[in-house]
């Protein structure tokens, strides 16, 4: 049987996907597992996925995977779900549910060859051990550069990073049409060679973007600031997470439908009184400082020393 899997969504959604992909060859360990994504990288070298096919190259899909075929469709969205939307359990959780697929605890995984670790790798090169920031999330070109419900407020971010610096190489996950930090070294890549930075780094400061989903796909326990989003719906109990203050003003939620607030960040549903009330920096640095979030996976990093000689 081919079991088609289409993930609609950006590369967060999709490392979260890889949990379920797990779950789906743990009910069907004989059948074939294709999945559609716009981002086929992440599922290079998983065990658990057959293929993993592009939105933008699915010539002859008919033809070669479902006509004549048994076939299985697993094509809708979570976020509709009824669970989901009431914040009743973990994407994961209701994604697998939706489908009849049984859940057991999967978490996502990504798998990185050595030849990637020794390729990439070369590219992070530092003289101070790595400390690895994302401040910023959501679509390229997007009207609001700037979220006050997910983004980390520049503020924040600047005073975390001015004083790790002295002692570790900040590296700022960041496209160019996104907010740079001082006293720090951006990076814009692919998705793998971000995923090889983060398995080299000592220390991770995230939002909920896609570098959390990725962090914790490597067992890489990391630091995520979360301000509208829910750690119990998009987060993992491997990364301390930090949740924003407590709203001080009454927002205006005229427009919201099926979430209390637009993940874009429109002004007139701000919370707030001012950015400065939205996370306590001493709380954020203090944690960054705990030696749970300096740890990394000791195969994963004996792994990746080994293939930069």
């Amino acid at each position: 049987m081919n079991i088609i899997f289409q993930i609609d969504g950006g590369i967060g959604k999709n490392i979260a996907a890889t949990a379920v992909c797990k779950a789906i060859k743990a009910q069907y360990p004989n059948d074939k597992l294709i999945v559609i994504t716009g981002y086929p990288e992440v599922f290079l070298c998983s065990p658990y996925v057959d293929k993993a096919l592009n939105y933008n190259n699915l010539n002859y899909f008919w033809s070669d995977n479902i006509d004549g075929q048994h076939v299985k469709m697993m094509l809708h969205n979570p976020y509709m779900e009824t669970d989901f939307i009431a914040q009743k359990g973990h994407l994961i959780k209701v994604w697998c549910e939706m489908f009849g697929i049984k859940y057991n605890g999967e978490l996502p995984e990504l798998h990185l060859n050595s030849r990637e670790l020794s390729f990439f790798g070369k590219s992070f090169g530092s003289d101070k051990p790595i400390m690895v920031i994302q401040t910023n999330g959501g679509a390229q070109n997007q009207p609001n550069k700037y979220s006050w419900y997910r983004d980390m407020p520049i503020g924040v971010a600047q005073k975390i990073v001015n004083y790790f610096a002295k002692d570790y190489q900040v590296v700022h996950i960041r496209r160019e049409d996104q907010f740079a930090l001082q006293n720090t070294t951006s990076v814009q890549m692919e998705f793998r060679a971000i995923a090889t930075l983060i398995s080299m780094s000592s220390k991770r400061l995230f939002i909920d973007s896609f570098a959390q989903h990725t962090a914790a796909a490597l067992n890489m326990p990391s630091v995520v600031c979360w301000i509208g989003n829910l750690p119990s719906q998009f987060g993992y109990d491997i990364h301390t997470n930090i949740v924003a203050n407590p709203p001080t003003i009454k927002p205006e939620l005229r427009h919201s439908l099926f979430g209390k607030y637009n993940i874009s960040g429109q002004p007139v549903e701000f919370c707030y009184n001012s950015e400065d009330e939205i996370f306590n920096v001493d709380e954020i640095i203090e944690a960054l400082k705990s030696e749970k979030i300096g740890a990394v996976d000791a195969n994963l990093k004996k792994k990746t020393a080994q293939s930069l000689v």
